[in-house]
């Protein structure tokens, strides 16, 4: 979230004078003679370890957070650089560094920005191989309403989520976290114990609720960022609905499972390859009925959009073909498909 509140941003500032004089723009305290194995603890490890890789980047229209990708570059996400092709990036230090910014995905809420000159301190964080797994704790780290290397901790809270992205479309894979997030954090890491980042931060301010891009996501789209400035998303070109058994009913299935085919996007991917659903009047309200039934992609079950999601962010790309299991007429089949690339926004958020 971009932190533009001017006048909140004051008040705290001016609530806390005497604590911002003591704390705004330092890096992480020295470990004393006191500090060892038994007396840190593992959220002041990390923290340590990360502080000088995770910068503020502040553009005219507001501020985030973004941490070190690699020697040259800073991770940091779409909607806080917006339209801008510079930002200004603060170091843990208080140094002010200018940045350009080189790749925008807006469909995964991830932005790069090169830097020339950054501390040799600032080395880059490690986006995780492993994924994240529910009750994993993790700290969060960034500039909340510009307050300079705050740190949360939390656990996360679960896994494969779909968020909104800016395009209008869906950000699959997404983590959820109990870690507080506010404006100004988003960008920055959510990191494991281990130092390694799970997630890219991307949203919060609910009650115990907050969002990353998963740093499986994210490792697919930071390099081609980086090496062209953009990223295609594989697109198949449907709309999908979950089978409840209300809908199982209305289209005489046995049982409730699989994602009902709603609409196909007129000369998309599917087009010719799979059937739409027809609305039809049932105790008042409209239903779909008589699309296909999408069971699995190449094998993989889809009982929830989040999981075809995922499967085409994660595992495929334009120009891929995709084996996907249907049931049609009461009997399963197999269709295949070559998936295309994602079209500029303006499609629903629940068409693939």
């Amino acid at each position: 979230m971009v932190d533009s509140d001017t006048s909140r941003r004051r008040f705290l500032r001016a609530g806390g004078l005497a604590l911002a004089a003591g704390v705004a723009g330092c890096g992480a305290s020295p470990p004393t003679a006191a500090d060892d194995a038994s007396s840190v603890s593992p959220y002041t490890r990390v923290y340590r370890d990360a502080i000088d890789s995770v910068l503020l980047v502040r553009t005219d229209a507001g501020s985030g957070t973004g941490f070190v990708y690699d020697r040259r570059h800073v991770v940091t996400n779409a909607h806080v650089v917006g339209e801008a092709s510079a930002v200004d990036l603060r170091t843990s230090e208080g140094r002010w560094h200018e940045g350009d910014v080189v790749g925008t995905d807006p469909n995964s809420d991830l932005a790069v920005v090169a830097v020339d000159d950054l501390p040799e301190a600032s080395s880059p964080l490690d986006l995780a191989e492993d994924p994240a797994v529910v009750g994993q704790e993790v700290v969060a780290i960034g500039n909340p309403f510009d307050l300079d290397g705050s740190v949360t901790t939390g656990i996360v809270s679960g896994v494969d989520r779909s968020i909104p992205a800016p395009t209008g479309y869906s950000i699959p894979d997404a983590i959820q976290t109990d870690a507080a997030v506010n404006p100004g954090n988003s960008g920055g890491p959510l990191a494991a114990l281990d130092g390694r980042v799970v997630a890219v931060i991307n949203s919060g301010g609910g009650e115990d609720i907050a969002f990353g891009i998963s740093a499986a996501l994210a490792r697919r789209v930071l390099p081609a960022l980086i090496e062209t400035g953009s990223f295609e998303h594989a697109f198949l070109g449907v709309a999908l609905t979950p089978v409840t058994p209300r809908l199982a009913a209305a289209n005489d299935l046995d049982e409730p499972r699989g994602l009902l085919v709603v609409d196909v996007a007129p000369g998309g991917p599917a087009a010719g390859a799979l059937r739409s659903s027809d609305p039809e009047l049932i105790d008042g309200e409209g239903v779909p009925v008589g699309g296909d039934v999408v069971l699995a992609i190449d094998g993989r079950a889809t009982d929830t959009t989040e999981a075809l999601g995922s499967h085409l962010a994660l595992r495929t790309r334009p120009g891929d073909a995709v084996s996907l299991t249907v049931l049609r007429d009461g009997s399963e089949r197999t269709v295949e498909v070559e998936l295309g690339a994602r079209p500029t926004p303006g499609s629903s958020d629940s068409t693939r």
